[in-house]
Protein backbone atom coordinates (compact mmCIF):
# COMPACT_ATOMS: atom_id res chain seq x y z
CA UNK A 1 0.00 0.00 0.00
CA UNK A 2 2.92 2.24 0.64
CA UNK A 3 3.75 1.40 -2.68
CA UNK A 4 0.92 2.55 -4.58
CA UNK A 5 1.12 5.88 -2.16
CA UNK A 6 4.52 6.81 -3.62
CA UNK A 7 3.44 6.20 -7.19
CA UNK A 8 0.55 8.57 -7.17
CA UNK A 9 2.87 11.01 -5.23
CA UNK A 10 4.71 10.82 -8.14
CA UNK A 11 2.33 10.44 -11.13
CA UNK A 12 0.38 13.54 -9.56
CA UNK A 13 -0.77 16.21 -12.25
CA UNK A 14 1.45 19.02 -11.20
CA UNK A 15 0.37 21.80 -11.25
CA UNK A 16 -3.32 21.55 -9.58
CA UNK A 17 -5.07 23.95 -11.62
CA UNK A 18 -8.15 22.82 -9.35
CA UNK A 19 -8.22 20.38 -6.20
CA UNK A 20 -7.25 16.64 -7.45
CA UNK A 21 -9.78 14.49 -4.71
CA UNK A 22 -8.73 10.40 -3.75
CA UNK A 23 -11.14 8.83 -1.53
CA UNK A 24 -10.16 5.49 0.36
CA UNK A 25 -13.15 3.41 1.23
CA UNK A 26 -12.11 -0.20 2.34
CA UNK A 27 -12.67 -2.18 6.12
CA UNK A 28 -10.64 -1.19 9.23
CA UNK A 29 -7.34 -2.84 8.56
CA UNK A 30 -7.20 -2.84 4.86
CA UNK A 31 -4.43 -0.30 3.90
CA UNK A 32 -5.99 2.98 3.97
CA UNK A 33 -3.58 4.59 6.16
CA UNK A 34 -0.57 3.32 5.06
CA UNK A 35 -1.17 3.96 1.08
CA UNK A 36 -1.83 7.80 2.51
CA UNK A 37 1.44 7.81 4.71
CA UNK A 38 3.50 6.62 1.35
CA UNK A 39 1.92 9.40 -0.27
CA UNK A 40 2.74 12.02 1.84
CA UNK A 41 6.17 10.62 2.52
CA UNK A 42 6.81 10.52 -1.39
CA UNK A 43 5.54 14.10 -2.07
CA UNK A 44 7.84 15.12 0.75
CA UNK A 45 5.97 15.40 3.89
CA UNK A 46 9.31 14.72 6.30
CA UNK A 47 9.09 13.14 9.75
CA UNK A 48 5.99 10.82 11.00
CA UNK A 49 2.36 10.97 9.74
CA UNK A 50 -0.01 11.19 12.18
CA UNK A 51 -3.45 9.43 11.17
CA UNK A 52 -6.03 12.07 11.59
CA UNK A 53 -8.54 9.67 13.47
CA UNK A 54 -8.45 12.01 16.20
CA UNK A 55 -8.13 15.75 14.75
CA UNK A 56 -10.23 14.49 11.50
CA UNK A 57 -8.26 16.22 9.36
CA UNK A 58 -4.29 16.79 9.10
CA UNK A 59 -3.32 19.72 6.58
CA UNK A 60 0.41 19.16 4.99
CA UNK A 61 1.59 22.57 2.88
CA UNK A 62 4.50 21.75 0.65
CA UNK A 63 5.83 23.58 -1.74
CA UNK A 64 4.09 22.36 -5.38
CA UNK A 65 0.80 21.63 -2.71
CA UNK A 66 -1.46 21.43 -0.03
CA UNK A 67 -2.10 17.95 1.06
CA UNK A 68 -5.48 17.42 2.86
CA UNK A 69 -5.42 13.99 4.88
CA UNK A 70 -8.75 13.79 6.47
CA UNK A 71 -10.21 10.22 8.14
CA UNK A 72 -13.69 10.48 8.42
CA UNK A 73 -14.23 7.09 10.51
CA UNK A 74 -15.37 9.03 13.74
CA UNK A 75 -17.97 11.37 12.34
CA UNK A 76 -21.55 10.47 13.10
CA UNK A 77 -22.82 11.42 9.81
CA UNK A 78 -22.80 14.06 6.71
CA UNK A 79 -24.24 17.07 8.35
CA UNK A 80 -20.70 16.88 10.32
CA UNK A 81 -18.43 17.30 7.75
CA UNK A 82 -19.48 21.23 7.72
CA UNK A 83 -17.69 22.59 10.76
CA UNK A 84 -14.35 20.81 9.88
CA UNK A 85 -13.95 23.51 7.27
CA UNK A 86 -12.67 21.79 4.21
CA UNK A 87 -15.22 23.58 2.09
CA UNK A 88 -12.29 26.56 2.36
CA UNK A 89 -9.53 23.48 1.38
CA UNK A 90 -11.49 22.64 -1.91
CA UNK A 91 -9.15 24.78 -3.85
CA UNK A 92 -6.31 24.56 -6.47
CA UNK A 93 -3.22 23.61 -5.21
CA UNK A 94 -4.71 21.27 -3.30
CA UNK A 95 -4.94 17.41 -3.16
CA UNK A 96 -7.24 15.66 -0.94
CA UNK A 97 -6.38 11.98 0.45
CA UNK A 98 -10.00 11.05 2.34
CA UNK A 99 -10.34 7.73 4.09
CA UNK A 100 -13.90 6.28 4.92
CA UNK A 101 -15.58 9.00 2.38
CA UNK A 102 -18.77 7.06 2.56
CA UNK A 103 -19.55 8.39 6.20
CA UNK A 104 -19.97 11.62 4.83
CA UNK A 105 -21.92 10.84 1.33
CA UNK A 106 -23.82 13.78 -0.15
CA UNK A 107 -21.47 16.21 1.42
CA UNK A 108 -18.08 15.70 -0.06
CA UNK A 109 -17.51 16.95 -3.71
CA UNK A 110 -17.25 14.17 -6.39
CA UNK A 111 -13.56 12.36 -6.36
CA UNK A 112 -11.48 12.12 -9.21
CA UNK A 113 -10.38 8.52 -8.15
CA UNK A 114 -11.78 6.65 -5.77
CA UNK A 115 -10.29 3.20 -4.48
CA UNK A 116 -11.63 0.22 -2.37
CA UNK A 117 -9.31 -1.42 -0.75
CA UNK A 118 -9.58 -4.85 1.23
CA UNK A 119 -7.75 -7.54 3.04
CA UNK A 120 -7.79 -11.35 1.63
CA UNK A 121 -5.50 -14.28 2.95
CA UNK A 122 -2.21 -13.28 0.92
CA UNK A 123 -2.78 -9.73 -0.16
CA UNK A 124 -4.36 -6.77 0.15
CA UNK A 125 -6.02 -5.48 -2.86
CA UNK A 126 -6.90 -2.42 -4.32
CA UNK A 127 -10.01 -1.97 -6.93
CA UNK A 128 -11.29 1.07 -8.93
CA UNK A 129 -14.34 2.13 -7.42
CA UNK A 130 -14.95 5.42 -9.11
CA UNK A 131 -14.30 9.18 -10.11
CA UNK A 132 -13.24 10.25 -13.09
CA UNK A 133 -11.24 10.80 -16.46
CA UNK A 134 -8.58 12.91 -14.43
CA UNK A 135 -8.42 10.43 -11.53
CA UNK A 136 -8.67 7.31 -14.24
CA UNK A 137 -5.59 8.62 -15.52
CA UNK A 138 -3.67 9.30 -12.47
CA UNK A 139 -4.53 6.05 -11.41
CA UNK A 140 -2.83 5.04 -14.89
CA UNK A 141 0.03 6.29 -14.46
CA UNK A 142 0.65 5.41 -11.17
CA UNK A 143 0.13 1.45 -11.39
CA UNK A 144 2.78 2.22 -14.68
CA UNK A 145 5.51 3.56 -12.10
CA UNK A 146 4.98 0.54 -9.57
CA UNK A 147 5.04 -2.16 -12.45
CA UNK A 148 8.27 -0.58 -13.75
CA UNK A 149 9.73 -0.60 -10.16
CA UNK A 150 8.73 -3.92 -9.29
Amino acid sequence: MAGLGAALARACPLPLDEPLLLYLSGELGAGKTTLARGLLAAAGVAGPVRSPSYALIEVYRLARLTIVHADLYRLGGPEELEPLGLRELHAPGHLWIVEWPERAVGALPDCDLQLELSIEAAAHPVRLAGGGPRGAAWYAAALELVRVSH
